[in-house]
């Protein structure tokens, strides 16, 4: 086989390190990497979810680990090294003593730049999938034998009552299908249960001019793609139905109409017992590892101001917005500038209605299409299917470049996006709106990492905003609500039949807090956000976004979250982390930047 000059890079700088490992040498490992390097592991080396950033990092991390947690036996992948701009990189596989992995290399003249490792399966636990999955019978005559939806029905009869599941996952829409789907494939018995009907439903209440903003091939869950006929953007109700079928093909147990209405951990049996009314009907389940999935955020922050109770007409939080056919020829203002506040100020336009948006901050808009030529495309979509990046490959390379060079990517990115849509902004402007491209100029990605409020995907309505047929009020601030309208901080009054708040949700932490204890959420912390310093994501820096995927400072409790892409990919990592756990496994965490910052 001939090799190329990146496959010897590779395959020498992988040796260099296997014996730098074996020796242990963590000093002669650690000069393997420029100064500035960065190892990101996904629960193999260190257990948890962790950037390692400098020499430092990488050299204390290799002094505490245990020798059978780190990588060996690299094997690079065939066909997938390549060199340009001065960069070699490559794929490999690796083991530890007992996990299989894969990662990344990028190499600048001969050092690493970063360096990026996954778990991917235990050894002797893997997936029930392929060649492994289950016979489904056993031929020949049996008495009493009992058929698949027999033995189905019994199992999901038992789990919650005679059995207790070992995962209890609170959120059932795609996070919590996402990662049930795993659990199941590595025999961990697991509980979803939700407040909701159905899985769908959560899509289903949304307003009913809702698509999602990623392309489709960004949206794939697990296990199950969707049909290849399938739109671009997929609407809301589509999205639900598929989540419904979801459940049933994936074979999840899950609970409906189920309300979590309090948790309790006990340390000395390493056990939650969670209060839940089904049906309207008190039970208490016992589960070894807790998951809420319940979004990406908290409540809805709803805003009380002034003399909302005279009001005259209606008002609702976006959450609750449905449609606008009850408007037509009628007024309406949406307090926000956010995805949700353009999509339903768009809805009530379609459906006749006067909208007045009230803009109070500046906001990030990208056009759905600019951000699908210059970023998502190179991934996900139909030329990156046809270049052989399959869904699994795109979501291993999104995960392999470390977020501290996420934002300079973005940072040099934005500007080639500003000038490709330079009169959609200067029109935009014209009409008042206030722009702004992150704090730091960073950018789409790091503001949704940040959860920073303030951004919108533009799939039209920022038209509508730039000729005016969506009226804009910005640079003031709600002052307080009349009988008529919404008095601005200005002095003016906007009359209004309909006040829509596009105002946002409360931190994730906030369920903890509802859930469990205000202690436990403190203990927690902040959940999302890298640690940036900016308005809305304190420092110090972490460099992975907070107690999202990994362990937390709360034994048994972890999170799950994101959109479909993070979902996706992540809920193999956490699930593994869960399977381990329910193993018996040592799990030793090296996490001491997410602690720090917890």
């Amino acid at each position: 086989m001939t090799h190329t000059t990146a496959d010897v890079s590779v395959r020498d700088w992988l040796a260099r390190f296997a014996e730098a490992l074996a020796q242990p040498d963590a000093a002669g490992a650690t000069e393997l990497f420029e100064p500035g390097g960065y190892w990101r592991d996904l629960a193999s080396a260190t257990w948890s979810i962790v950037t390692l950033e400098g020499r430092d990092e990488i050299r204390a991390m290799l002094a505490e680990a245990s020798p059978r947690d780190l990588p060996r036996n690299f094997v690079v992948e065939p066909g997938q090294t390549r060199a340009a701009d001065g960069i070699v990189e490559g794929w490999f596989r690796f083991e530890t003593e007992r996990l299989r992995g894969r990662g990344h290399l990028r190499l600048v003249d001969g050092l690493c730049r970063t360096l990026f490792t996954s778990a991917v399966e235990i050894k002797g636990h893997e997936e029930t999938t392929g060649a492994r999955r289950e016979r489904g019978v056993e031929h020949g005559a049996q008495r009493g034998r009992r058929t698949w939806p027999e033995r189905r029905a019994a199992r999901e009869a038992a789990l919650g009552t005679t059995e207790q599941p070992y995962c209890l996952i609170i959120g059932g829409s795609q996070g919590g299908m996402a990662l049930a789907a795993r659990l199941n494939r590595l025999e961990v018995p697991t509980l979803v249960i939700d407040s909701l009907a159905k899985p769908g439903d959560a899509w289903r209440r949304r307003y009913r001019s809702l698509h999602l903003h990623d392309p489709i091939w960004a949206c794939h869950m697990p296990y199950m793609p969707f049909p290849p006929h399938w739109p671009f953007y997929i609407p809301k109700d589509r999205m639900g139905d598929w989540l419904d079928a979801y459940a049933e093909m994936m074979e999840i147990a899950s609970w409906g109409s189920t309300t979590a209405t309090g948790a309790h951990y006990d340390a000395e049996r390493e056990t939650w017992s969670v209060e839940v009314e089904r049906d309207g009907r008190p039970v208490t389940l016992h589960p070894r590892q807790l998951v809420l999935a319940t979004g990406m955020s908290g409540a809805p922050a709803s805003p009380r101001f002034p003399g909302a109770e005279t009001f005259r007409g209606e008002q609702c939080h976006s959450s609750a917005f449905v449609s606008g056919a009850a408007y037509a020829g009628r007024k309406a203002v949406v307090v926000g500038s956010n995805n949700s506040a353009h999509d339903i100020c768009a809805d009530l336009w379609e459906h006749g209605a006067a909208v007045t948006m009230v803009q109070r901050s500046s906001t990030l808009v990208a056009r759905a299409d600019t951000l699908f030529r210059f970023i998502t495309s190179k991934l996900f979509s139909e030329e990156a299917v046809a270049a052989g990046i399959t869904t699994e490959q795109a979501d291993f390379m999104a995960a392999s470049r470390p977020y501290g060079m996420v934002a300079e990517l973005q940072r040099r990115l934005y500007p080639e996006i500003r000038a490709h849509d330079a009169e959609f902004y200067a029109r935009l402007e014209k009409a008042g709106f206030m722009l702004d491209f992150g704090e730091d100029d960073t950018g789409l990605s790091m503001k949704y990492l940040r959860r920073a409020s303030g951004y919108y995907i533009d799939v039209g309505a920022s038209e509508l905003v730039a000729s005016g047929e969506v009226a804009l009020r910005s640079r003031v601030q709600v002052a307080r609500l009349r009988p008529e309208g919404v008095e601005l901080s200005d002095g003016s009054v906007l009359e209004a039949d309909l006040v829509v708040y596009a105002t946002g949700y409360e931190p994730m932490e906030s369920w903890i807090a509802k859930l469990i204890s205000a202690e436990v959420a403190e203990r927690v912390g902040h959940v999302w956000g890298l640690g940036s310093g900016t308005r809305r994501d304190p420092g110090p820096w972490v460099g992975e976004l907070r107690n999202m995927w990994k362990p937390t400072r709360q034994p048994g409790l972890w999170l799950q979250g994101g959109n479909l892409q993070q979902a996706r990919f992540y809920s193999r990592i956490l699930a593994l982390q869960i399977q381990a756990r329910m193993l018996g496994l040592p799990t030793p965490v090296h996490d001491p930047k997410g602690l720090r910052a917890a």
